[in-house]
């Protein structure tokens, strides 16, 4: 067995400042409550926030120095703890231990060889800190009042952490024990990491989860001090900033949702043991077993005795790993870089492209994504661009003409295209914008490479400007890649090649293949995330942060006098191209950034 716990409130001695009053206390709270609820701030004045509400942070988190509760020793000294645990409620634990992976963390290390699919992994319901074990705790009177905490199951969770943290007698003490006492996400950043990475599309999520975070504390600092349903939870004493912050990570980079008891909802849940595991590319192999009611995992791939244990997280950004995990992915086959278009509503042929995009599933004004695979753009982002950059007559031709129906089969199918003026309009236009988005940066893509090859850059530096530098090479291969389509089009246009047409018979190849580029539009679920619109999943280690934050679409905000420009160059470089658009019917990208809330989800298998 490992070390025994002994749960510990700091002393004043060990650096806290003078006794604080309540009145004192509760002035900052509702200061910091009134800063982080006003209204938005206006476009560049982001960051100029941002330190006001890490001052006021900063300043309250002084005067609670010594206050949080701590555990004796470090956390390694209760992995062993943990596993007994485990083992004595059900789980399975003969297959692996846990270990030290240097720069990777802890993980699952195999204690013997494993085979690919093998299920060698399962935990109990009743292992699950849950919504509904939070409702059945010291917590539920306080969650069966307030709104917050019935809308908001991860906040529900971070909180239940909290009171069991403080519950010597808690059954699942062992899990909590074995958690990491600190966690790499932006929340921990010093201010001056977070400052390397202002002008990335990352930057928003990150000052925005740090002051939804600083106003949920606020909101239920102020709650649990005053509410008569809080008065018998552990925390009336003893609830700092820090305490917050370290709960709200510890869901954000574990939470998973599973199915309730009788399958018919979804809710929130911990899973001890399981969520040690490390992320690698590959396929979800972890699932909920409702018969046999448990959380199981197979092998992702054949595991030696002593090889780490990986499993897939899902396909996310290396932005989502970064912001929601703590971690920058080196080798992300799912990386990209979010971008948001639209169809100007002051456009002439608004409502005609409107009408095609939406017969072809897409909405006129949605955030899409660059990949940092080939090709860069899904078939919803082709679709759109060959609708945005139509003329006249050929959004009549596909609103109107002959087999209009089934030509939208085809828009996002790279085979067909409208027209080689058409392709030649949408792929200058990626190339124009993806070059435009590289200037909003700060520094270059080989500023960055020497950067990170300083020695003593911080681990949490260092993350920043590997996510800073990875956005930069998707955004130069996408500009690459529209510049290569450009010329490969404008040389068919040249020879005259005859344009590919449309058959009846071709539907069996648009249904019955495999490439994205080929799929019937509105046969192929949206890949990218319309305006506002929430993305649902489930059972996925660590996942999005959903305390408000809000999603940038694209880098640094645009201000009019910056879109203005944007707008000019992209048109000057379309027209350069002899687009037979006419004049006064030029398409327009919606350049405004786009935010839109992070609602937990996990993932889709």
């Amino acid at each position: 067995m490992g070390k025994k716990s002994r749960v510990k409130i700091q002393k004043s001695g060990s650096g806290a400042s003078t006794v604080v009053s309540p009145k004192e206390m509760m002035n900052l709270i509702s200061e910091l409550l009134q800063k982080c609820s006003s209204a938005a701030p206006s476009a560049g004045k982001e960051w100029e926030e941002y330190i006001q509400i890490r001052g006021l942070v900063d300043k309250i988190s002084k005067k609670q120095k010594g206050m949080s509760i701590v555990f004796d020793g470090s956390r390694e000294d209760y992995f062993q703890d943990l596993l007994s645990w485990a083992q004595d409620s059900g789980a399975s634990c003969d297959s692996f231990t846990v270990a030290n992976f240097g720069t990777e963390g802890y993980g699952l290390q195999a204690t013997r060889d494993i085979k690919a699919e093998e299920l060698f992994l399962w935990i109990p319901r009743k292992m699950l800190m849950t919504v509904e074990s939070a409702q059945n705790s010291v917590l539920g009177p306080l969650y069966s009042q307030d709104r917050i905490l019935q809308a908001m199951g991860n906040v529900t969770l971070a909180f239940h952490l909290l009171c069991e943290r403080a519950d010597p007698a808690s059954f699942w003490l062992p899990y909590i024990r074995s958690l990491p006492q600190e966690y790499d996400t932006p929340l921990y950043y010093q201010q001056e990491e977070v400052q390397v990475l202002l002008g990335t599309q990352a930057v928003q999520d990150v000052l925005s989860q740090y002051k939804n975070t600083a106003r949920q504390y606020a909101y239920f600092y102020k709650l649990v001090q005053t509410h008569p349903a809080a008065s018998k939870l552990p925390l009336k004493d003893g609830f700092t900033f820090d305490d917050y912050r370290w709960a709200v990570s510890s869901v954000m980079t574990r939470q998973n949702q599973i199915p309730t008891e009788d399958g018919g909802r979804i809710i929130l849940a911990l899973i001890p043991l399981w969520d040690m595991c490390n992320h690698t590319n590959g396929l979800i192999t972890t699932g909920y077993n409702l018969e046999d009611d448990r959380c199981e995992c197979v092998a992702l791939q054949d595991y030696k005795e002593n090889e780490q244990i990986y499993i897939f997280y899902g396909t996310r950004s290396n932005a989502e790993f970064v912001i929601h995990n703590g971690f920058f992915f080196q080798d992300n086959a799912h990386d990209r870089v979010k971008i948001k278009l639209g169809v100007s509503k002051s456009e002439r042929l608004y409502a005609m492209k409107a009408e095609v995009l939406a017969r072809a599933g897409i909405p006129a004004s949605c955030i899409f994504a660059l990949h940092c695979n080939e090709p860069p753009i899904s078939a919803q982002l082709l679709a759109f661009l060959r609708v945005f950059c139509m003329t006249e007559e050929e959004l009549k031709d596909y609103l109107l003409g002959d087999r209009a129906v089934n030509k939208i089969f085809t828009l996002g199918n790279s085979e067909f295209p409208v027209s080689w003026e058409n392709e030649i309009k949408l792929w200058t236009f990626l190339e124009t914008r993806a070059a435009l988005l590289l200037k909003t940066y700060k520094t270059t893509s080989q500023e960055d490479c020497s950067m990170l090859e300083k020695p003593d850059l911080s681990l949490h530096a260092r993350v920043a400007v590997q996510l800073r530098l990875a956005e930069k090479q998707i955004l130069e291969k996408a500009s690459a890649s529209g510049r290569a389509k450009r010329l490969h089009f404008e040389k068919k246009l040249e020879e005259g090649a005859p344009l590919p047409r449309y058959e009846e018979s071709d539907i069996a190849l648009l249904e019955n293949t495999d490439a994205d580029a080929k799929l019937p539009i509105i046969l192929h679920q949206l890949e990218e995330i319309e305006e506002g619109q929430e993305e649902h999943s489930h059972l996925l280690n660590g996942e999005k942060d959903v305390y408000g934050t809000e999603v940038e679409a694209n880098g640094e905000p645009v201000h009019e006098e910056s879109q203005e420009k944007v707008r000019k160059e992209v048109y000057s470089t379309l027209d350069s191209i002899g687009s037979s658009t006419q004049k006064g019917q030029r398409e327009e990208a919606n350049l405004s950034d786009s935010r839109t809330e992070d609602d937990p989800k996990e993932n889709s298998e």
